[in-house]
């Protein structure tokens, strides 16, 4: 069906072309001084069988570039297509204004083909700045809403608050599935930032043939959705790519300097990297442990010792928030449920970690 339009069209565009063209041509041929030849309706029928003949051709091609442009524009973030829209109406309204400027001119190809050309040529330029500038644009919109002094009253400064407005997660982030949680708490704001490139990993991850990773990727894909479909911070899906750096973790690295945003991971080394750039990071383990219960030296608890530990006689018991307990003399304890106090408390990135020894070395309970 759509290949049949396709080829209408043309046979309709041949149509025009041949009326607007082709007396040109007879003109340099003694055609002129033939009516039955040299008239608009023979120049129409020849245009449209000329261009009817080349779309047995073209038409295939016309076709999958539009069925691809139309995959590209249905995956395509709204926000993208409104700000590539509002661009290429500017383009065209631009493109208008000269040709109606040179109406005036008694130029027939120019009067007659460069409005088509300027229309083609500035609205592909607006779409392109519009789609492409959509980030500094979004920026002066939100500048413009704090830029009232009532509302800056208590706050950060505009230029401040805007750089903390992009929030760019990671592919271990993402994965990870917490921050799908914290969204809908609703203590994030700004704009959820997914980066092309990351999804082209958490895709390529999805698609492995090891089923631990198929299910990591597969799992992020879930959390995405579900961070479109909740309420909480706006996604944004970006297409800014740096091609002249091949590590996922440099490109978040430069695509946060580019945004003025935060990098939202739990992944420590990309965490030391960003320091090392001078890019905030948001990192989901810093935020857990800010949130687990404050354990001190000295304080009795009530755990079950799992398993040995690395070094000699110890033993390794978890609190319910997966917090790692390794016991000194634990050892001997593997399988009961003992009173232990606190000694110590290593707290990183990376997680934290409780030193602890048996009270009075008794076992409270057996299992």
């Amino acid at each position: 069906m759509l290949k049949r339009v396709v080829q209408i069209g043309l046979l309709l565009i041949g149509g025009t072309l041949g009326v607007l063209f082709l007396p040109y041509l007879f003109t340099l041929s003694s055609f002129t001084s033939k009516p039955m030849i040299d008239n608009p309706y023979v120049a129409a029928v020849l245009g449209a069988v000329l261009l009817y003949l080349l779309s047995l051709f073209i038409a295939e091609p016309i076709v999958n570039f539009i069925k691809w442009m139309e995959d590209r524009l249905l995956k395509a973030p709204i926000f993208d297509l409104l700000f590539g829209t509002i661009g290429l109406m500017v383009g065209l309204s631009v493109a208008f204004l000269v040709s109606f400027g040179l109406s005036s001119l008694e130029i027939p190809f120019i009067t007659s083909v460069l409005p088509v050309v300027l229309s083609i040529l500035l609205g592909y330029l607006g779409f392109q700045v519009g789609f492409k500038k959509r980030e500094e644009f979004s920026h002066a919109i939100f500048a413009a809403r704090n830029s009232n002094p009532k509302k800056k009253e208590g706050l950060e400064v505009a230029g401040k608050s805007e750089s903390r407005l992009n929030k760019i997660l990671d592919t271990s982030v993402i994965i990870d599935g917490r921050i799908a949680d914290i969204a809908a708490t609703g203590f994030l704001e700004g704009v959820l930032v997914v980066p092309q490139f990351v999804l082209t990993e958490l895709q390529h991850i999805a698609d492995s043939s090891d089923s631990l990773k198929r299910t990591k990727g597969r799992r992020g894909l879930d959390v995405l959705k579900r961070l479109q479909t909740d309420d909480g911070p706006n996604i944004s899906i970006t297409d800014e790519d740096f091609s002249d750096v091949a590590e996922v973790d440099l490109k978040l690295v430069r695509l946060a300097k580019s945004m003025n945003g935060l990098v939202v991971t739990n992944d420590f080394n990309l965490n030391k990297v960003a320091d090392l750039h001078g890019v905030v990071v948001l990192n989901i383990n810093d935020l857990a442990n800010a949130v687990k219960p404050v354990v001190i030296p000295g304080e009795e608890m009530h755990v079950v010792v799992i398993k040995d530990g690395k070094e000699h006689n110890q033993g390794i018991a978890y609190l319910d928030d997966g917090t790692m307990i390794v016991i000194e003399e634990g050892r001997s304890h593997i399988g009961n449920a003992i009173d232990v106090v606190v000694t110590s408390v290593l707290q990183t990135s990376a997680g934290r970690m409780i030193f602890a020894k048996p009270k009075n070395g008794k076992t409270s309970k057996s299992y």
